[in-house]
């Protein structure tokens, strides 16, 4: 009995030494084991104090946190700062931040990846259903209140049999998706409560049209669907915590209005925008982007906009290689964004392709300089071989190789089949050479195949000169292998490439 009295003793003194900050658990190595012990389900976020995506985090975290300890759930939140905690965050494979693990069960081996969004609601709900029931059973209306009121989106199936073909496709789709709650119920006053006379489906939003109902066969994957379609606002502002949920979605073309929410006539463009969005639910997201706000002018960037350029729109389309399209007329009534938007559904729309004017000495100093107007007669001259670096002005891995590109550049100046050139690639772009991270190095041979081979060596003076002596063969590989998907668009550092990435250096756009 003393024995089991003093282990009990020692487990309570070893959680009493776990440190709190706003309800989220302070972890390191020396308490990582007790905190797992004492706290098996445990979400950890491994971050670095300088991380700007790790401070927008924060705050949403915290809530998370003391919405869980509030409710009195096991579930508990914490935190490692892995530039402190290098041993730890090695061990779990931290290699961007922030990183956000689940700890289920006290294990430690093999957490699970978090993968909702980045608001409160979003880690209660994805927690919520990694350890309880993909569907709750509501008896009560206050109950049913409650959850409605809790969440931003809910979603609750009103059935008299539990047992029901469409009962079993509710939980499936429920235990399909993370980032929203799903309940059901059969009790005459829930469905009283709720105006709601026969059996179905509805989703209530705090938002737009307030509440959605299920129309058709019932199936998991229309059910879905159908989620999916009415589970963002018709208008989605971007910001660090809604980006997971855009770049997330399944909806991959996205319209995008730049506007400072400060202009005086904010309000009547926002409408005439969410008109146009109705009549394309499902199909294109629309997505509204303060350009008043600093953190968004590297997206301003991309689609080669300035803050004097706004009131804008943008459509850009993320599937397997980004696309931009621009509007012919500045207009921004719901008609215009109506007509540009079927004018893309119907496949009737040129891609906006960017381009600075050629400037009069591009081709003066050693490394030549590269637009859009001049790529193409350069990079696919058929006598030359041509290196290329596609960087952004603002990357701290391309500053980095800036001194040794030049040196590259000025050891073949002489040269009279080898160029070394560079192409701004958040001003210029090109329909054959896709960019998604920076800086990316691509070599175009000479020949009249117009082949495009990836550099994938060492970004030294030899390793390059290696590459070029070999015709493109020591440390290159076939275009079309880049290592950052498209979606990564949101990935945008706060400073020069600091928020993590690969080993071989490159900054996201």
């Amino acid at each position: 009995m003393f024995k089991f009295w003093l282990l009990c003793t020692l487990a309570v003194a070893s959680r009493a030494e776990i440190a709190e900050e706003e309800d989220v658990l302070v972890l390191k190595k020396s308490n990582f084991d007790e905190a797992l012990l004492a706290h098996p389900n445990l979400l950890v976020e491994f971050y670095a104090p300088w991380c700007g995506h790790c401070k927008a985090l924060a705050p949403e975290y915290a809530k998370a946190a003391g919405m869980l300890k509030a409710e009195g759930s096991e579930i508990r939140l914490g935190k490692v700062d892995a530039t402190e905690e290098s041993e730890l965050a090695q061990e779990y494979g931290v290699r961007g931040y922030p990183t956000i693990k689940f700890f289920k069960g006290g294990e430690k081996e093999s957490p699970k990846e978090y993968s909702a969004g980045r608001q409160a609601d979003d880690i209660v709900n994805w927690l919520k259903k990694r350890t309880g029931p993909a569907v709750a059973t509501l008896t009560e209306v206050t109950a049913a209140e409650s959850l409605i009121a809790d969440n931003e989106v809910a979603v609750i199936g009103f059935f008299k049999d539990a047992e029901s073909a469409d009962a079993k496709a509710l939980e499936k789709a429920a235990e399909a998706m993370d980032d929203v709650p799903f309940a059901i119920t059969s009790s005459d006053e829930i469905y009283s409560k709720f105006e709601v006379s026969k059996d179905g489906v509805i989703l209530f939003k705090k938002f737009d049209e307030g509440r959605n109902t299920f129309d058709g066969k019932l199936t998991k994957e229309k059910l879905l669907a159908f989620v999916k379609a009415n589970q963002l606002p018709l208008v989605i502002e971007f910001t660090e915590q809604t980006a997971p949920k855009i770049f997330g979605g399944d909806i991959k073309s996205h319209i995008l209005m730049f506007l400072p929410k400060a202009a005086s006539d904010f309000q009547d463009k926002m409408d005439h925008f969410k008109k146009a969005a109705e009549g394309f639910k499902g199909q294109i997201l629309f997505i509204f982007i303060d350009s008043d706000i600093d953190d968004n002018q590297r997206i301003l960037e991309f689609f080669g906009l300035k803050k004097e350029d706004c009131p804008a729109i943008r459509l850009i389309t993320l599937e397997d290689e980004m696309t931009k399209y621009k509007p012919e007329s500045s207009d921004i009534t719901a008609e215009s964004i109506t007509e540009f938007c079927m004018q893309f559904v119907q496949g009737k729309l040129k891609a906006h392709l960017m381009s600075q004017d050629i400037p009069e000495d591009w081709d003066k100093n050693p490394v030549k300089v590269l637009v859009g107007k001049n790529f193409e007669e350069v990079a696919f001259n058929p006598t030359k071989n041509v290196f290329i670096e596609f960087y952004a002005p603002w990357c701290g891995h391309c500053k980095q190789l800036a001194p040794i590109w030049e040196q590259l550049g000025e050891k073949y100046k002489d040269s009279s089949d080898i160029i070394v050139a560079k192409m701004d690639s958040t001003a210029n772009e090109i329909e054959e050479v896709k960019v998604h991270s920076f800086p990316t190095l691509k070599f175009f041979p000479a020949g009249e195949d117009r082949e495009v081979i990836d550099y994938n060596g060492e970004r030294t003076l030899e390793g390059f000169t290696k590459f070029l002596e070999s015709g493109g063969k020591d440390g290159g590989a076939p275009a079309g292998d880049d290592d950052v998907d498209s979606d990564d668009l949101e990935d945008v550092d706060d400073s020069d490439g600091e928020d993590g990435g690969d080993d071989e250096g490159h900054d996201e756009l």
